[in-house]
């Protein structure tokens, strides 16, 4: 079979197939040709339909080959044909996403990841074409194994699993930097007690403004000044000429000016 005469029946043939068609198929129904006499004329029509002025495009999807429309007529095709709206909850995507990368997987599996029961969005999914029972594992009470479709590819136009977006590609930036390590313990030796950790004191700017409202506070009259060191401390009213007093009867901890 001559090239001129194979790129037309490969076009026809592709664009009455409901669905991708795989290249061994098409090796098989046409065994006047060679399977790189295949490939030749199939690149060929993928050259000759990238033209702007054509509204279709042969792409590879599902590990076969489809005629579709180009998504910048999707507005003008939509008004001919209302084609449903595939929405996915959030459970749903978030299922999807691990029988699609961790595939062949088991129930057990998919909840232990997400935390929770998703038998109804296992049952939701297998609705949609886009997972199917592979089997069952070798395990106490034979566990059903899960994996995507071909119609899983077809959706998302993917030739195959492979195609599927890395882990590093869709991880947001950021999020895998380790934290910093607190400073206190890097400071303290296996030989400290909490006790001896010293305990960071205020700024001197903070310093220096309860020093000044200190003396503003003596140089009133029947201002009641009262430090507070711990639980046992004992305090007196001052007047005029009398200090402060404090009878320390315990560690002292952290001072803090009170005013009242």
């Amino acid at each position: 079979m001559e090239h001129g005469e194979l790129k037309p029946i490969l076009e026809s043939i592709i664009f009455v197939s409901p669905s991708p068609v795989k290249l061994e198929t098409l090796v098989e129904i046409l065994p006047e040709s060679n399977r790189e006499m295949i490939l030749e004329g199939l690149h060929r029509i993928e050259e000759e339909y990238e033209d702007t002025s054509r509204g279709v495009e042969l792409v590879e999807v599902a590990g076969g080959y489809q005629f579709r429309t180009k998504p910048v007529w999707a507005e003008w095709v939509a008004r001919l044909k209302k084609a449903k709206t595939v929405k996915f909850s959030q459970s749903a995507l978030e299922t999807l996403a691990i029988i699609a990368y961790r595939q062949p997987v088991i129930r057990p599996q998919i909840e232990e990841i997400r935390g929770v029961d998703c038998g109804w969005v296992l049952r939701s999914l297998m609705e949609k074409g886009l997972v199917k029972i592979l089997g069952r594992k070798d395990l106490p009470g034979r566990p059903i194994i899960y994996g995507t479709t071909k119609g899983f590819l077809e959706l998302f136009n993917l030739n195959s699993l492979a195609d599927l977006p890395s882990l590093k590609e869709i991880q947001p930036p950021g999020v895998l930097e380790p934290l910093p390590a607190p400073r206190i313990l890097e400071d303290v030796s296996d030989s400290q007690t909490l006790e001896e950790i010293p305990v960071p004191g205020p700024s001197e700017e903070v310093l220096e403004d309860d020093a000044q409202a200190a003396d503003r506070v003596e140089s009133e009259e029947g201002t009641k000044a009262v430090t507070a060191f711990g639980p046992e401390v004992k305090t007196e009213v001052a007047g005029e000429e009398d200090a402060c007093k404090a009878d320390i009867t315990a560690p002292p901890l952290a001072p803090s000016l009170v005013r009242a």
